[in-house]
């Protein structure tokens, strides 16, 4: 007995450190905001991703007697289904008749002053996967303006970021605010939806932020160091944990022609071009999630990223190896295979839709003079993906300090 207890101690002793208790997210810690919502009209924004238990937030809150009258649905829509950037029009959920009021109706994400008019609370209650491109916090932001506006109180939910280890990547640059960037954070800011609210507030970064009455519900059992593999696919095309991990270092094909899997039952965990040279060769198709997905129908060659070890993605943070190596094989060349219409480009590599998703006009400019081209090598590769990164690590620090009082678990 005494031999096996030791085995067991030693089997303990080495398993990872980020193995910690089940997390408890916001939505299960009913006791703490039921009283909140009591004899209150509530609105909650959420989508598939919102559940408690078993079943979805929407039908906790009801079968606990809270009275909701709206429902906000953001990108992808209430049941996440739609592609990324389809325009999703307002509707009624069918299981409860409550009215959902699309804010990505590709007409306007500020709700009407007879929404506004129908709930006393707002629910934020969804689950982001940390990154300053995922829309989900800029809906919540959009939000929280209305209510700061309208007097509404504001309740988030909080849930774990599945990259909150990790802070990378440049300062967005107030001139790149966009759809897809709207606060000066970092690419990976590591912080849950509840933090960057607190910081949303704390910072000003509101249009009446002193006048927000903010409440979180924390997790329970969660550290940003944590690996909290998310039960519920976030959007659909980051089908698993190696596409969440990845996201953060693809995303930037996005101003591109290559194409990273949508399309594919590997999205954002694959990357390629009909140019390109590489081991591994798919061809992407229309698909519910991916509908005209960049080199739809065309045979593309490049390489599969799915089996690299979860450790190793992580501990590279944002990775723009991948960027360059296609950057390599593809500048300069004419491509038959342009992401949005299929007719031939003699564009450059990376559209003006980089600097959005990156924040920053530099990385560009340190790519163009990097001297990277069709015969460098992985290590040339490596090197001025290395530079690059270490440009923007004083940002990154600097931001670290910046967010440290509103952070509400330990790193």
């Amino acid at each position: 007995m005494n031999l096996r207890l030791l085995l067991i101690a030693c089997l303990l002793f080495l398993l990872p450190a980020t193995i910690v208790a089940r997390v408890v997210t916001g939505s299960e810690r009913t006791p703490l905001y039921l009283p909140l919502l009591e004899g209150k009209r509530v609105a909650l924004m959420s989508n598939h991703t919102g559940i408690t238990g078993s079943i979805h937030t929407l039908d906790h809150l009801i079968e606990n007697g809270v009275d909701v009258t709206t429902i906000f649905s953001p990108e992808h829509g209430f049941r996440g289904t739609a592609s990324a950037g389809e325009h999703v029009g307002s509707s009624v959920d069918p299981e409860t008749g409550i009215p959902i009021a699309s804010l990505y109706d590709g007409k306007t994400r500020t709700p009407s002053q007879a929404t506004m008019d129908s709930f006393d609370v707002l629910v934020v209650d969804i689950q982001d996967v940390g990154t300053r491109f995922y829309t989900y916090y800029i809906t919540m932001l959009d939000l929280m303006n209305a209510s700061a506006r309208h007097g509404k109180q504001v309740v988030i939910f909080d849930r774990p970021n599945p990259n909150g280890m990790t802070v990378d990547g440049p300062i967005l640059r107030p001139e790149y605010h966009s759809g897809v960037g709207r606060l000066p954070i970092p690419v990976m800011h590591g912080m849950t939806l509840g933090e960057l609210a607190q910081m949303i507030v704390g910072e000003g970064w509101l249009d009446n932020a002193a006048t927000l009455d903010l409440t979180v519900i924390p997790c329970e059992g969660y550290t940003h160091s944590t690996r909290y593999e998310l039960p519920v696919p976030p959007s659909p095309n980051l089908p698993d944990m190696t596409a969440i991990y990845l996201y953060p270092s693809l995303c930037y094909f996005e101003a591109t022609d290559v194409s990273i899997g949508r399309g594919t039952d590997r999205p954002f965990t694959i990357y390629g071009h009909p140019l390109m040279k590489g081991p591994y060769s798919f061809t992407p198709h229309n698909k519910p999630g991916a509908v005209n997905p960049p080199c739809r129908d065309r045979l593309c060659h490049g390489y599969d990223l799915s089996s690299l070890p979860h450790d190793s993605i992580i501990a590279a943070g944002i990775n723009l190896e991948y960027l360059l190596r296609a950057y390599c094989q593809l500048k300069g060349r004419t491509s038959d295979a342009s992401s949005k219409s299929g007719k031939a480009s003699t564009g450059p590599f990376l559209t003006k839709f980089f600097e959005k998703l990156i924040g920053s006009p530099e990385v560009r400019r340190q790519i163009a003079a990097s001297g990277l081209n069709a015969s460098s090598t992985d290590k040339d590769i490596a090197d001025v993906a290395r530079s690059i990164s270490r440009s923007w690590q004083g940002e990154v620090e600097s931001f670290r300090r910046q967010r440290a009082p509103y952070l509400l678990y330990a790193e």
